[in-house]
């Protein structure tokens, strides 16, 4: 950091200034075009971003294209490249703050928002000062109540972040993005590794099923499978303050039931066809379009109501949760095969299907054995406190304490 620090004593002795976002550059927003409008969407080029595109650093590509007529007939306008992209409301800024660089032109969705830096101001300097400051803005920023986590925008813009000269920044780009790099590059032989053992598991789960001698079991009389609801999105009584979980389809895909996002009132479990469901409960995913590529099963860790597009399990006398569990995770891709429907707009279980499949189901001292032994094999694999992805975790924490470190400067007094 020595280059850094004597640009600093030598362009800006008496410290950096900070500044308001919102002089940082031009803010744009976005807009969806009318979905039942095929022009606006068939043979699109213009790369159209939502929140489900904000994985990557660079948006190379986006899940959804429209046309030029849907820019020009919409609330969907083009941003120029070289811009930043952050999520302003989705459910993921429950968890961190989406942003990414723009290297093409492309419009937005209406939950994201753009700035174009201003003459002095690196885009990469932007992207890694505002991955930086994330958590600080997530925290200053955040409305409170409402059924999706959003941003608030006046205070977004007025958030300030500091502004050294142009010649630092560049150089902190080339530090970060060098670093990034190696960063990459390690990440990807330990990631390599990690889905290496986790399909070694994957492998040793389904031999060990597989093998069981056991009775077949239908699906559907493993005990009593409960539907749930999604309470009016409108009807604020229902989510502000929420405190009761509601698992969505995504907290199954994403985390396999164990972590719950959304939160209901009890006023929506006294006026809708909700019910709590007592855990550990087995959760299905049947309605969803990640069905196309894998069938989402999870066990909660928490009693819980579930959506419309799920189905849990409370289990029966007899049934150890856990161990079913174990195996719809074994058997989904077959499950997967067989059940789902993919003709229509969205793809989905078919119920009489699903419930009539059978399963082995031994004693049940026999199911707990088997599900203590494949949790264990499970937690060398995913456990973040163990083996390579504890390494992964420190890797990432190494770099956030070097960037964090390169982004911090003396202030200049006002």
């Amino acid at each position: 950091m020595s280059r850094i620090d004597d640009l600093i004593t030598d362009l800006c002795p008496d410290g950096v200034r900070s500044e308001p976002l919102q002089d940082l550059g031009a803010w744009r927003g976005g807009g969806t075009p009318a979905k039942g409008r095929s022009e606006f969407w068939e043979n699109g080029t213009i790369p159209w971003v939502s929140p489900k595109d904000m994985r990557a650093r660079s948006l190379q590509v986006t899940k959804d294209y429209i046309t030029q007529e849907a820019v020009a007939r919409s609330a969907a306008k083009l941003i120029p490249p070289t811009s930043v992209v952050l999520v302003v409301r989705s459910s993921i800024l429950d968890k961190r703050l989406p942003v990414a660089l723009l290297p093409r032109e492309v419009a937005l969705n209406q939950d994201m928002k753009a700035v174009t830096p201003r003459s002095g101001i690196e885009a990469g300097y932007l992207y890694h000062v505002l991955v930086s400051r994330s958590g600080a803005i997530l925290r200053a920023t955040r409305k409170s109540g409402g059924s999706v986590a959003s941003l608030d925008v006046s205070k977004l813009l007025a958030f300030r972040v500091p502004v050294p000269p142009p010649e630092v920044q560049r150089e902190i780009v080339r530090i970060l993005d060098q670093f990034t790099q190696l960063e990459a590059e390690l990440e990807a032989e330990l990631e390599a590794e990690l889905e290496a053992r986790r399909a070694q598991y994957d492998y040793y789960r389904a031999r060990f099923i597989s093998n069981l001698q056991a009775q077949p079991v239908r699906i559907g009389d493993l005990g009593h499978w409960v539907g749930g609801v999604t309470p009016r999105k409108t009807n604020l009584r229902y989510w502000e303050d929420g405190e009761i979980p509601w698992l969505a389809s995504m907290d199954v895909s994403e985390s396999e039931g164990r972590r719950i996002r959304g939160r209901v009132t009890t006023a929506a479990l006294n006026e809708t066809p909700l019910r709590v469901v007592a855990a550990p409960a087995v959760v299905v995913v049947m309605r969803s379009n990640i069905l196309r590529r894998r069938l989402p099963v999870g066990l909660t860790e928490m009693d819980t109501t579930v959506n419309q597009d799920m189905r849990a399990l409370e289990a029966r006398d007899g049934v150890d949760p856990e161990f079913v569990f174990q195996v719809l995770r074994s058997l989904s891709d077959s499950l997967r095969t067989r059940v789902v429907r993919t003709d229509g707009s969205m793809a989905g279980v078919d119920s009489k299907k699903f419930f009539s499949s059978e399963v082995p189901l031994p004693s049940l001292e026999k199911q707990r054995d088997i599900a203590r032994e494949l949790r264990s094999f499970d937690q060398l694999v995913n456990d973040l406190s163990v083996g390579l992805p504890a390494e992964l975790a420190a890797r990432r924490k190494q770099y956030e304490y070097y960037r964090d470190k390169l982004l911090t400067f003396p202030e200049a007094s006002v």
